[in-house]
């Protein structure tokens, strides 16, 4: 099975002594796992950053067993900002959750379109908020959707109108951008709140269910606001 495409790197880890393994999520064939050869040499080092878009060469002797990748740069796409800490650990907490929720060999036109909106808003002002609505048009692409207008009921709260939370067991206060998304927010507290909350969902309602882990580097990137 040989096949050529266009697509983003999730993930690497060492093979052997030059050698990895990595994971592209490419247009025409979904989240694809090979290897590597001379993965760790200088040059190709600095082509494999998370994130980045890749021209790739697949080649595998059978569909059940793992195949090799030759890989030239498409796109250098994280290396514009290896000084901004905080998007960096954006990319690498995007990159890490659509390597966690996607199958392999499954081809999926909206969560590619995704991977490559998530590259045109992360260069604009008010990323932080796009990041979360992007989250949640993964959960959708992925089948699980929230309409978090259809889950609260606006109430006062210390003189202010605010939207609640509709369940009996716990009531939360839901950030107003993540209802109207005619609302505008650079507010940190608000827009950590509302990782916290999409956090949550996601934990609850996908991780759990399916015996998986929330990525570290989702933590490590809220961690990186504060």
């Amino acid at each position: 099975m040989i096949w050529d495409d266009i697509g983003y790197l999730l993930s690497k880890n060492r093979y052997n002594e030059n050698s990895l393994i990595v994971e592209i999520f490419t247009q025409k064939h979904g989240k694809v796992p090979g290897i590597i050869f001379g993965g760790t040499s200088k040059k190709l080092k600095n082509y494999l950053q998370i994130g980045n878009k890749l021209f790739v060469n697949y080649n595998s002797k059978s569909p059940n067993k793992i195949g090799y990748f030759k890989i030239e740069i498409y796109q250098a796409l994280s290396p514009l900002y290896f000084d901004n800490n905080k998007k960096l650990s954006c990319i690498i907490s995007a990159m890490s959750l659509v390597k966690l929720l996607t199958a392999d060999s499954q081809q999926n036109k909206s969560i590619y379109s995704l991977l490559e909106s998530f590259f045109t808003f992360i260069k604009n002002d008010n990323w932080i908020k796009n990041y979360i609505y992007w989250e949640l048009k993964l959960f959708t692409a992925l089948g699980y959707d929230i309409e978090f207008n259809n889950l609260v009921d606006k109430k006062m709260i210390n003189n202010k109108m605010q939207y609640v939370s509709k369940s009996l067991t716990e009531k939360k206060i839901i950030p107003d951008f993540l209802v109207d998304k005619n609302q505008n927010t650079e507010d940190l507290k608000t827009l950590l709140g509302g990782l916290k909350l999409v956090g949550d969902y996601l934990e609850k309602t996908i991780l759990r269910p399916n015996n998986l882990i929330q990525p570290i580097s989702r933590f490590l990137f809220i961690n990186s606001l504060k």
